[in-house]
């Protein structure tokens, strides 16, 4: 039984294809058409997650798509009257799934009624609640989805055991906190698409001294719910304009915050405007606000399900700061965030939904790893690391795996800066060890010679240490796995001083824990980094630059060749810029410091 997930016409286009019960593929569309956050049809991921399984599109069984425009049809018509704008909006929305079957049958040059899959529509926030929970490794768990709009509903919660999902409760639009977060990020001048990591980044620069105020923003309501204060935004009264059904532009969403909020905290910050104490204040009160709301759900849901386990899903579970204290303010001892816990999840929670909920299919299958996007041969690899070597650019060494990794962990521990690039793609936003720029977490100066050299981006932006599963509680007071980087936890007093470059200014990083049964080759390179420098850590950090992840070998070469990357291990080669003896950040002119002991 062949189940193809398609999130479709919104921001973080994607695929997923399920064959019996188990995952085999997932890529977002921005992987392939290099379109940052795409929308529109995902057809390039559709493609790849069909040539994955081996068929083609008139073979699958059931098509399954997270959005249900009939869904709280009472209240979507009650805003409409309201706001013709929303009105047309809708419409727009209902014409494109009314269609669904044509576009896509465009999008394969097929004729429409060749498709004999049977079509599902799952309503958004289940969709969410299905990839969380029935991927997880939980039997039983209570489950919660919170982001900014999908289907008239900005939050869910629900309880899991084996294959159902009974939902508890929600919270319909206007309420939001993904609407609240995005409000504040674009107060304080961060305005493209996608920017709230941004602000949850800055939040640690500062103290929240306008909480008080903030309170009145956003404030628990009951058990498990919460409420806005309307006052402070306009996406109730005029709607906010939004641009997300092209799969050729990022997504645009308009502004959302009122002038009150600028009336009650002062006018808003210029995107050229320097960032002050005051803008990490006012993003430290935003980040303690959504902390204060989401800590009376997590109790209020413990309470009523009486689990020790918790799933999240929806953009809000990307808040990895808030979800590092799940384990010292709730009762849940157990969390799992699957990689793409966004809305490119959808393709993969639709599909399970349909798996178990629709056709009753039993539970059989748990994400332990994040690598189901494409990946190529190792003549592919090869051929891309000859061309570099024959412009003269680099030297190229092929090397056996034992070589390689020892190879590659000297590099690190000198200072280089690499690009590493392996197996299959990632699912999801974060590099977990296939698709990383990897560096030495020992050097203080790493940060900013990363985001000043490579990265090019805000300087106060925080990195990533990945770390051996079997070492996380030398360095972290908390050992709880985050294989997916989704959790940020303290690192212990005496060891900041040790992974200084990766550790936040409030002594807390967002640490991915690595398996050597989820990724052996990249625990081998950070075992052999341990052996070298008594430090199991290296820097990590998303092989891009300012673009999507890079996805072919073609596109890292083309990274590494316009960035000050020193060193490129694609496959088996190993390629070392030849301009390149000394560090990028030697080119740079800056100083590597000796790493700490």
């Amino acid at each position: 039984m062949i189940v193809l997930g398609v999130n479709a016409y919104h921001a973080n286009a994607a695929a997923a294809i399920v064959v019996d019960g188990r995952l085999i593929a997932a890529v977002e569309e921005e992987r392939l058409n290099r379109v940052k956050y795409a929308a529109g049809l995902p057809a390039r991921a559709i493609q790849f997650c069909l040539d994955r399984v081996g068929v083609k599109l008139a073979e699958v069984d059931h098509i399954a798509i997270p959005r249900d425009p009939y869904a709280r049809l009472g209240t979507k018509l009650r805003f409409a009257l309201r706001m013709p704008r929303f009105a047309l909006d809708r419409v727009r929305v209902l014409r494109k799934f009314a269609g669904f079957r044509q576009d896509l049958a465009a999008a394969f040059d097929i004729a429409p009624e060749s498709i004999r899959a049977r079509f599902h529509r799952i309503e958004h926030h289940r969709a969410h609640l299905a990839s969380a929970f029935f991927v997880s490794p939980f039997e039983t768990a209570a489950v919660l989805s919170a982001d900014g709009l999908g289907d008239f509903a900005s939050f869910m919660c629900a309880a899991g055991e084996g294959p159902h999902l009974r939902v508890l409760g929600e919270v319909a639009f206007p309420h939001s906190l993904g609407m609240y977060y995005t409000a504040l990020t674009q107060y304080l001048g961060f305005w493209k698409f996608g920017d709230e990591y941004k602000v949850m980044g800055l939040a640690a620069y500062g103290q929240p001294e306008f909480l008080d105020e903030f309170r009145r923003i956003v404030r628990p309501h009951g058990s498990r719910s919460f409420r806005l204060g309307l006052e402070y935004f306009i996406h109730q009264s005029q709607g906010a304009e939004m641009t997300w059904r092209d799969a050729q532009s990022s997504p645009v969403l308009g502004r959302i915050f009122s002038p009150y909020l600028e009336k009650r905290l002062g006018p808003r910050r210029r995107p050229d405007e320097p960032l002050t104490q005051r803008h990490h204040n006012l993003a430290a009160s935003m980040q303690a606000a959504l902390e204060e709301v989401l800590v009376s759900c997590w109790n209020g849901l413990a309470r009523e399900t009486r689990q020790k386990s918790l799933c999240l899903a929806g953009g809000v579970a990307f808040n990895c700061v808030a979800n590092g204290k799940i384990f010292s303010t709730s009762p849940f001892e157990r969390v799992y965030v699957q990689p793409a816990a966004g809305d490119a999840g959808l393709s993969v929670g639709a599909a399970f939904a349909v798996h178990h909920q629709i056709l009753g299919g039993p539970r059989q299958f748990a994400m332990d790893h994040a690598y189901w996007g494409p990946a190529y041969s190792a003549r592919e690899m090869n051929q891309v690391a000859a061309a570099a070597a024959s412009t003269g650019e680099a030297e190229v060494a092929d090397l056996d795996e034992s070589a390689l990794v020892a190879s590659t962990a000297r590099h690190i521990a000198a200072g280089k800066i690499v690009g590493w690039y392996q197996g299959a793609a990632e699912w999801g936003p974060r590099a977990l060890g296939n698709r990383s720029i990897l560096a030495d977490p020992r050097r203080p100066e790493m940060k900013d010679i990363l985001n000043r050299r490579i990265k090019h981006r805000e300087i106060f932006r925080p990195f990533a240490p990945s770390i051996i599963e079997e070492a996380v509680g030398d360095f972290f007071e908390q050992t709880h796995p985050s294989p997916f980087m989704t959790f940020a936890y303290p690192v212990r007093p005496e060891k900041r001083s040790v992974i200084p470059a990766p550790t936040h200014v409030d002594g807390t990083a967002r640490l991915q824990t690595v398996s050597r049964s989820a990724n052996p080759l990249y625990w081998r390179l950070l075992r052999a980094v341990g052996e070298l420098t008594a430090v199991p850590v290296v820097l990590n950090t998303s092989f891009n630059d300012n673009e999507p992840i890079v996805c072919r070998p073609e596109e890292a070469l083309d990274c590494f060749r316009r960035t000050q990357m020193d060193v490129l291990v694609l496959g088996n080669s190993l390629l070392e810029k030849k301009a390149a003896s000394a560090t990028a950040a030697e080119h740079s002119g800056e100083r590597l410091a000796r790493p700490a002991k």
